[in-house]
């Protein structure tokens, strides 16, 4: 099995798992099976990078019946609507026109009345595409301390904990403001282990995490003195019960809020294997829950290619390892760069020389980091094509090195975000008949 052959199923198995993880489907099936005839009002709001085909699948499963609506959606990620508006703001950083939209929000949840149903779509990046710094914060502060969380190496869970408590909508607070009205919550969930309360940070569910958490986080990764002094001061304030918690656990305003996850990276997994199985790839997927520090994932995806190479296991060639969820970064040069560049970098790295193997990696969202790439393709062969991967990896730019190759995967924005999908293929096991690295 040739390379290029490799490289083009890698590239199918990775739509099929987008296609699973089509938001406007989702939302559809889920509102079929409900019957919204007693709510007099029907208002929607939300976040996320799929906010705009989710909206869409409001609109056309409940038309007129929606008052009104607004979502705050990354620049780009847009579509025809009617009754609904779409807000286009920031993302990984917050801006102006996100707090704006935040406000807007805000607003519409509280004028929902007891026989109201606040409808709330929620997909990945909707933690920045939901900004409302509590006061008297400044949202040039909270982007401060959003960047230095970012490149911090800080995963998702430690990045929102921080977050909800300098805001004002996250971590239950959304729903706070729309009671006594009823909320349906409707999730693409981007964050291992589908947390609820860490899903856009939780706008609508119980908050487990505290302002105690959020000061030992800042420690863990020396940013307690280098966020702006009044995001210190008002967690330090929170800490010692100046300010109130967000909503926990057990508050009985949840009694009228259900949350239901309608797309996860899981799904997107099992959908891609079934694509590599009817392909003829003898299929593993390892996880969907792999996070922690990208190199070091890296690395071991690539030594368990060249033992599937050597030896047939965990899988025997052909074979397809496919794993998922989000890695992170810690920041060391001055690059152009992602996740899943940066992965597909350093395992490239690691497999050099072994033939017929391919990996792949890219962001169901279709943006890996600051780029418009969704990720990146190598095989055995690249560092022979391009020599100074270590280079390009020690200065964290990914981009231009799979530039310069044209193995970058553009996909353009797909306006889904289930977290990241992995793919290992190994074309046959002639690795193991005495070829060395």
């Amino acid at each position: 099995m040739s390379v290029r052959t490799l490289r083009r199923q890698a590239l199918a198995i990775f739509r099929c798992a987008l296609a699973a993880a089509d938001p406007a489907a989702a939302v559809a099936r889920h509102l079929a099976r409900r019957d919204f005839s007693r709510f007099r009002r029907i208002y929607v709001i939300g976040a996320g990078k799929a906010g705009a085909p989710m909206a869409q699948a409001v609109e056309r499963a409940l038309g007129r019946r929606v008052t009104t609506g607004l979502v705050n959606v990354k620049y780009g990620h847009v579509a025809r609507l009617r009754r609904i508006e779409l807000n286009e703001c920031g993302h990984p950083v917050p801006d102006e026109r996100g707090a704006e939209g935040a406000a807007r929000i805000a607003r519409i949840a509280e004028s929902a009345g007891r026989d109201d149903l606040v409808i709330c779509l929620v997909s990945g990046g909707a933690s920045a595409l939901l900004p409302s710094p509590a006061a008297p914060l400044t949202l040039a502060e909270k982007q401060a301390a959003t960047r230095l969380l970012l490149a911090s190496g800080a995963d998702i869970h430690e990045l929102n904990a921080v977050r909800k408590h300098i805001s004002g909508l996250k971590g239950g607070q959304m729903a706070r403001l729309a009671a006594p009205a009823s909320v349906e919550s409707l999730l693409l969930s981007d964050v291992i282990g589908d947390d609820l309360d860490v899903i856009g940070s939780g706008p609508t569910a119980p908050d487990v995490s505290t302002f105690g958490d959020a000061l030992r986080i800042l420690e863990r990764y020396a940013l307690l003195k280098r966020v702006p002094a009044p995001v210190r001061e008002r967690l330090e304030r929170g800490a010692s019960g100046e300010v109130p918690e967000t909503p926990k656990p057990g508050d009985p305003m949840f009694a009228h809020v259900r949350h239901t996850i309608v797309g996860s990276n899981r799904l997107a997994l099992e959908a891609a294997a079934r694509r590599a199985r009817e392909s003829g790839f003898r299929t593993l997927v390892l996880s969907s829950e792999i996070q922690g520090e990208t190199r070091e994932v890296a690395r071991m995806h690539a030594a368990i290619a060249r033992e599937m190479a050597r030896t047939g296991r965990p899988v025997k060639p052909p074979a397809c390892l496919i794993t998922g969820g989000e890695t992170t970064v810690t920041l060391r040069g001055g690059g152009l760069g992602g996740r899943n560049q940066e992965f597909v970098l350093a395992a490239a790295i690691d497999i050099a020389g072994i033939p017929e193997t391919v990996v792949f990696s890219a962001g169901t969202d279709g943006t890996d980091g600051p780029t418009d790439a969704a990720g990146a393709v190598a095989d055995g062969e690249t560092l022979r094509r391009n020599p100074d991967a270590r280079r390009y990896l020690d200065d964290n730019d990914s981009y231009h090195y799979f530039q310069s190759l044209g193995d970058l995967v553009m996909t353009g924005p797909t306006n889904t975000n289930v977290m990241d999908v992995r793919i290992v293929l190994v074309g046959s096991g002639k690795w193991a008949s005495g070829a060395k690295r």
